[in-house]
């Protein structure tokens, strides 16, 4: 089979061959162990991510799950001896894509509805769905996720986390919020009689109790603190805040002295405004921010994740037709939103909200990054050094840099001219280890 394969690749041309090839080629998983002596890889050029440029005739010097070096392949020879020499022919070496705010306990809203997947899914179901949707993230170049909320699950996605950890399953790095906190009388599945007792999507919490629930999920391993600065509970079911600035402060605070970070859903601008003055990591969605609040954030350090990609796919559901219909008003309203934030200055993270749609298709984000304002270079930044930070890794991760954890995939094309490279994955190395790879490529 792998002369087959080899020659194959002779015939077409290394591109040619992974485009045809890639689906059945690419499952690697969990993945190879590291060898003894490391790697080199060897591309057709690394993305240098922070300048936005491609360095020509590179290679990348790997060594127990580290980034040794990064130089001309002619001044990494002698340093080589002993590796494995991996080669990456015609693609192009990068930082693992990060993305910012995913759900892995969740799938397409339009398979099964929110309410549904809550109130009738078991959570050994959700839990299996999981490592599918792990595995395919694994797959499409995302090497790293933040996990921001279970939504009626518990615990679970603590215990995903722990199995990763373990090895028990493959996929990519992972931090988790657990159960995201809201206020009492917020949030949902609604509609029901009163009288019975319905397990929310959330934990509900209010005034002084939230110091306590704050600890209690830092105490049941969350890793990040997640809350509803709003949510849909207006009286014509509009959304509008839900927690003071007090209370958000508590949150902030309580999370703070474990050494942890708090993000906030928020899409009203007194919301995103209570939010950021309460100190918190990141604001979710923000639709309805405006240049005063994203200025403020900017001014504050605190980052924005759109989820571009989550009202996509919702008004697709709802009956848009993208292909041959205008945009709905929810999309036009977004796209004034991104370039108030674009005129702000305010730092943009890659955060799709993946689990409202499809695990896999996470690099739809980065699509509409681009097409609602942002530079390619700029997106592919988002998804890298910026996320990087999210994931509490800033230096660590993000870039192709010597002492920088070995978490790398190699794309076909360049993408800082064309993004559609990013859905091309002919390798990925998660932590020093091969996770996805065509076998024909390695030496």
């Amino acid at each position: 089979m792998a002369g087959i394969l080899k020659t194959a690749k002779h015939i077409l041309g290394a591109r040619a061959f992974l485009k045809a090839c890639a689906l059945c080629l690419c499952v690697i998983t969990p993945g190879y162990a590291a060898v003894a002596g490391g790697y080199l890889l060897v591309p057709e050029a690394v993305l240098d991510v922070d300048k936005g440029e491609l360095k020509k005739g590179y290679g990348v010097l790997v060594t127990d799950g580290e980034i040794t070096a990064v130089a001309p392949v002619a001044e990494l020879i002698n340093q080589s001896k002993g590796t494995k020499r991996i080669a990456l022919d015609g693609l192009t070496l990068m930082p693992g894509l990060i993305d910012a705010h995913s759900h892995i306990l969740l799938h397409p809203y339009n398979e099964t509805s929110w309410t549904d997947q809550v109130m009738k899914e078991t959570w050994a179901e959700r839990t299996l769905r999981a490592g599918q949707h792990l595995e395919a993230t694994l797959k499409a170049g995302f090497t790293a996720l933040r996990d921001l909320g279970s939504e009626g699950a518990g615990t679970m996605d603590v215990g995903i986390r722990k199995s990763l950890d373990k090895g028990v399953i493959g996929g990519p790095r992972l931090i988790v919020a657990g159960r995201a906190i809201v206020a009492t009388g917020s949030y949902g599945p609604k509609g029901f009689d009163p009288s019975h007792q319905i397990y929310l999507g959330a934990e509900e919490a209010d005034g002084p109790d939230l110091v306590r629930i704050v600890r209690s999920q830092i105490g049941a391993g969350a890793d990040i603190v997640k809350f509803y600065a709003d949510y849909r509970w207006g009286p014509n079911g509009e959304a509008r805040p839900t927690f003071s600035l007090a209370e958000m402060k508590q949150i902030v605070e309580t999370a703070a002295s474990s050494g942890r970070p708090v993000v906030a859903h928020a899409s009203t601008d007194e919301g995103m405004r209570r939010a950021a003055f309460a100190g918190v990591q990141s604001i979710e969605h923000g639709d309805n921010g405006s240049v005063e609040t994203f200025k403020f954030m900017a001014k504050r350090g605190v980052i924005f994740c759109p989820t571009l990609a989550a009202g996509d796919a919702i008004s697709q559901y709802h009956g848009w037709d993208k292909s041959s219909e205008p945009e709905p008003a929810r999309i036009t309203q977004k796209r004034e939103t991104m370039k108030r934030a674009l005129n702000a200055g305010v730092t943009i993270c890659n955060g799709s909200d993946v689990g409202v749609f499809s695990h896999g298709d996470n690099a739809r984000e980065l699509d509409l990054l681009v097409n609602y304002g942002m530079s390619r270079a700029g997106a592919i930044k988002a998804a890298t050094i910026t996320g990087a930070a999210l994931m509490g890794k800033a230096g660590t991760l993000g870039e192709i840099k010597p002492g920088y954890l070995a978490d790398m995939i190699a794309v076909d094309g360049n993408p800082l001219e064309d993004l559609s490279a990013l859905r091309r994955i002919g390798f990925v190395m998660l932590d020093g280890q091969i996770k996805v790879s065509a076998d024909l490529l390695a030496d």
